[in-house]
């Protein structure tokens, strides 16, 4: 600041360009005496080049003053090829003549694009004070576009992150568009009280350190304990993990850590500390909203996990596994059950094999939803069968009964299940149906059919058929699936269940080759469960 209150920018660039010598000189000297640095050039194609070499050292000047009569193009030319070139767009350019300058003069330096027009000679104060607002306005349009820009990477890495389907997806996102508001490596830790998951980008490929992983999860886990919001601390190189940006580099870490209102959720997002001549308080800024939306994203994927646990171990406590079928006197079972990817919900499948008073009941159904509540259902509908068979053995009046059951306890909740009472004597099989993919019959030979068995689903209350009958040889496989198996959106499930009945009638013989066979060719990356019960007549 001068003597007058006049505030100056020391440090500013000024490319001066003129072709007389004594006017570079007197020009440069007003400039220098306000703390400007001046580069003077002699012509438009000198000014060029100059700023091509600026540009890949990246060192460009604040501002350019060009003279209005240059001996190779006018300096309106000189303007408006500065102007096309977009990274050096933004470059403030302020037109000078000496020569008597008419309106249509000013009008012809603003239409090629140029910011301001001085006559020259002009007092050194109007000299600094067009200067300083030209590199003003320049560094205003600048920051707008920045922060248009930063604001726009937030965005959208918030919208990735919140359809993040889990948490390690999560630390993934975060981690991206962390590096892309920093333009740095970046490293993003989700922290649960049971797990810990990371996320990095831009950071060099290098072998997976647990250990350094694990230091680092352990120091965001203290910087988290009894804190809510947003924090943000610097971490010195010695008590920050060598390598975890850069291998084999020691540095500083910022790390910004965003606590869920459980306060059992934390995330951390970690970037190197820039050089303090390179701090940005606004790039920090957003990084602290961008950790609080994770945090936010982070606490139902979290929860899910652990109501996912509890389904699937409700799951497979009360599904007997294939070691502890019951033994059925005449048949030989063979079952599978394969819980849906780690990014779907759990469903409510489920398979029985049971003893009655007439032969052997076998059953696969299904209840409708993906949730706990699904899974408990299943496990209703088990024990109600098992205690219904004790006395009757008829499918249809075991699916009756279901179906009166789920309307008197679950009225909001229906399900599907396929029931078959099998007579290992004489091989009669009898079905009933309540809307479920039909048994498949396997006979010797190859060749396979469906049971043409159909009925309501359990929980509307609608008339039941008569059971389907069915006679099994010796040598048959009767086979029943959940659609989990084959159910994929945008083919019609007709369509899988006969690419299922084919695969099937070519699998090799035996319920164990069956099932493993049909898993791998259907059984992969299913976005619902599988259950699968095999069955075929023992041998006399």
């Amino acid at each position: 600041m001068d003597r007058n209150g006049t505030q100056h920018s020391p440090g500013t660039t000024v490319l001066v360009v003129d072709d007389v010598a004594a006017s570079r000189y007197a020009m440069g000297a007003v400039l220098s005496r306000a703390g400007h640095r001046v580069v003077p050039v002699a012509s438009g194609g000198e000014a060029l080049v100059e700023l091509d070499v600026r540009l890949r050292d990246g060192t460009l000047p604040d501002v350019a003053l060009v003279d209005v009569g240059l001996p190779d193009m006018s300096g309106f030319e000189l303007c408006r090829r500065v102007r096309a070139r977009p990274p050096m767009a933004a470059l403030p350019v302020v037109h000078f003549s000496a020569a008597a300058t008419a309106p249509g003069d000013r009008c012809r330096g603003l239409d090629a694009g140029g910011d301001a027009y001085l006559t020259v000679p002009a007092e050194p104060q109007e000299i600094q004070a067009v200067v300083r607002a030209a590199v003003r306005g320049a560094r205003r349009s600048t920051g707008a576009e920045t922060a248009v820009h930063r604001l726009t990477l937030l965005s959208e890495a918030i919208v990735t992150v919140q359809t993040a389907r889990c948490p390690r997806e999560l630390a993934a996102a975060a981690a991206d568009g962390a590096a892309r508001l920093t333009a740095s490596p970046a490293v993003v830790f989700v922290m649960a009280r049971t797990a810990s998951y990371r996320g990095t980008a831009r950071c060099a490929p290098r072998p997976e350190d647990s250990g350094a992983h694990q230091a680092a999860a352990r120091l965001v886990t203290r910087l988290a304990e009894d804190r809510t919001g947003v924090t943000s601390t610097v971490v010195p190189a010695p008590l920050w993990p060598a390598g975890m940006f850069r291998p084999g580099v020691e540095e500083d870490a910022r790390l910004t850590v965003a606590t869920a209102q459980d306060g059992r959720t934390a995330v951390c997002l970690a970037t190197p500390v820039r050089r303090a001549a390179n701090t940005d308080p606004a790039a920090d800024g957003l990084l602290a909203r961008l950790a609080q939306a994770c945090a936010l994203a982070a606490e139902p994927l979290l929860l899910y996990r652990v109501e996912r646990h509890v389904a699937l171990t409700l799951q497979r406590s009360f599904l007997p596994q294939p070691h502890k079928l019951p033994h059925l006197p005449g048949v030989d079972i063979v079952v599978r059950y394969v819980p849906a990817s780690r990014q779907t919900e759990i469903g409510g499948d489920f398979y029985a094999a049971l003893r009655t008073g007439e032969g052997v009941l076998i059953a696969v159904g299904d209840v409708v939803g993906h949730s706990l509540d699904a899974a408990t259902v299943m496990v209703e509908i088990r024990h109600a069968l098992r205690a219904y068979c004790v006395t009757e053995s008829d499918p249809v009046v075991l699916a009756e009964q279901l179906d009166r059951m789920l309307q008197q306890y679950h009225p909001d909740i229906t399900a599907t299940v396929c029931l078959a009472l099998v007579d290992p004597g004489s091989g009669r099989v009898r079905i009933a149906n309540a809307g479920h993919i039909p048994p498949l019959i396997l006979r010797e030979g190859g060749g396979a059919e469906y049971v043409d068995a159909c009925g309501p689903l359990l929980g509307l209350g609608l008339e039941r058929p008569a059971p389907t009958e069915r006679r099994l040889d010796p040598t048959d496989r009767l086979l029943m699936v959940t659609d989990g198996l084959i159910e994929t959106r945008g083919t019609p499930l007709e369509t899988s269940m006969e690419q299922l009945r084919t695969a099937a009638a070519d699998a090799p013989a035996g319920l164990d080759t069956l099932c493993d066979v049909l898993l791998g060719c259907f059984g992969r990356d299913r976005e619902d469960d599988i259950a699968m019960l095999a069955l075929r007549l023992a041998p006399v």
